[in-house]
C-alpha cells in the first residue's frame, strides 16, 4: 500500500471514529425508542383490543379524539400543569438565594430541602393525599383552627388538579433549587465586584449580573419541568385516579385508562401521539433558544 493510500485509510478511519463510538447507543436508541415511538403511530391508525389482530381505521381514532369531552379536558389540565409548573423554577431560584449563604447550620437547612427531590413520587402522593384529607389530615386540623370548615379538595371537580400540582410542585422546586445552588457556584466572583465597584447592588445586582451568569441552569430547569408538566402521571394515579369524574384526567392518564382499562390500544396510541407531538413542539422551542444563544 502506497503512502497516498494509507493516508487515505487513516483519515477515513479517523472520521468514522466517532461513530465506532455512537454506534452501540444508536443501537439500543433505535430498538428501545425509536423503533416504540414508530410502533405507537402505526398503531394510531388502528383499532385493536389488545387481544387478536389489529383493524386499519386510518384517522378515526384521530377524528373520536376530537370529539371526545374527556380528552380536551385533559388537554385543557395539561396546560394548567404547564404553565402552573413554571413556579418551580422561580422557587427554586429564591430558594436557591436563600441558601447560598455562609452562615451555621445551614447545612442542616439544605438537607431538608433537598429531602423532597429523594423522595418517589408514590410516597408523596400518599403523603399529600394524608394531609388532604378532609376527616384527619393536617390541612382540615389546619381549618378548623382558624374556624373553618375542611375542603375536600381531591374529591372537589375544580380543586382536584390544583392539589395534585401542588404536590408536585413540591419535589420540582427542590429539583430546580440543587440546579440553581450549583449554577451560584459558578459565579464570576470577578464580574460581582466590578459591578459592586460600579455601583450595582440589591435588584441590580441580580438582573444584570447574576441571573444572565444562571442561565444554562435555567434553561434546563425550565426544559426538565415543561417535560415533567405534559408527562404527569404518577401523582394522579396515587391520588384521584383522574377523579372525580374525570375532571382531573390529564394526556398520560388518559392514554393509559383508554389502552389498558377499555382495551383501546389504538385509541391510547393516538392519544400518546399527540402527547408526543406536543412535548416535541417544546423541546424543539427550548432546543433552538439553547443553539441561538450559544451562537
Amino acid at each position: 500500500m502506497d503512502v497516498n493510500s494509507q493516508y487515505r485509510l487513516y483519515k477515513m478511519q479517523y472520521r468514522l471514529a466517532p461513530l465506532y463510538f455512537l454506534l452501540p447507543a444508536l443501537i439500543l436508541f433505535s430498538i428501545f425508542v425509536i423503533f416504540p415511538i414508530g410502533q405507537s403511530i402505526w398503531l394510531s391508525f388502528h383499532s385493536w383490543d389488545g387481544f387478536g389482530s389489529a383493524t386499519w381505521v386510518g384517522l378515526k381514532n384521530y377524528i373520536n379524539l376530537s370529539q371526545d369531552e374527556r380528552f380536551l379536558a385533559s388537554l385543557k389540565n395539561n396546560g394548567l400543569w404547564l404553565v402552573l409548573m413554571m413556579l418551580a423554577p422561580v422557587f427554586g431560584l429564591a430558594l436557591s438565594l436563600f441558601l447560598n449563604q455562609e452562615i451555621r447550620g445551614m447545612r442542616t437547612i439544605k438537607s431538608l430541602f433537598f429531602f423532597p427531590f429523594v423522595i418517589n413520587l408514590v410516597v408523596i402522593g400518599l403523603v399529600f393525599s394524608w394531609f388532604y384529607n378532609p376527616d384527619l389530615g393536617l390541612l382540615a386540623l389546619l381549618f378548623r383552627m382558624v374556624g373553618l370548615e375542611p375542603i375536600p379538595i381531591l374529591a372537589d371537580e375544580n380543586l382536584a388538579t390544583y392539589g395534585i400540582i401542588i404536590a408536585a410542585l413540591w419535589p420540582q422546586t427542590a429539583y430546580c433549587l440543587i440546579l440553581y445552588l450549583t449554577g451560584l457556584t459558578g459565579i464570576s466572583s470577578q464580574l460581582v465586584e466590578a459591578g459592586k465597584i460600579d455601583g450595582a447592588g440589591g435588584l441590580s445586582m441580580f438582573r444584570h449580573i447574576i441571573l444572565p451568569q444562571l442561565r444554562p441552569a435555567t434553561i434546563v430547569a425550565v426544559t426538565v419541568t415543561v417535560i415533567g408538566s405534559l408527562r404527569s402521571f404518577d401523582l394522579i394515579a396515587i391520588m384521584t385516579a383522574g377523579g372525580p369524574w374525570g375532571s382531573s384526567y390529564v394526556l398520560a392518564y388518559h392514554m393509559y385508562d383508554e389502552a389498558i382499562f377499555n382495551f383501546k390500544m389504538g385509541y391510547g396510541a393516538a392519544i400518546s401521539v399527540i402527547l408526543f407531538l406536543v412535548m416535541v413542539v417544546f423541546i424543539a422551542f427550548f432546543l433552538k433558544n439553547i443553539l441561538k444563544s450559544e451562537k
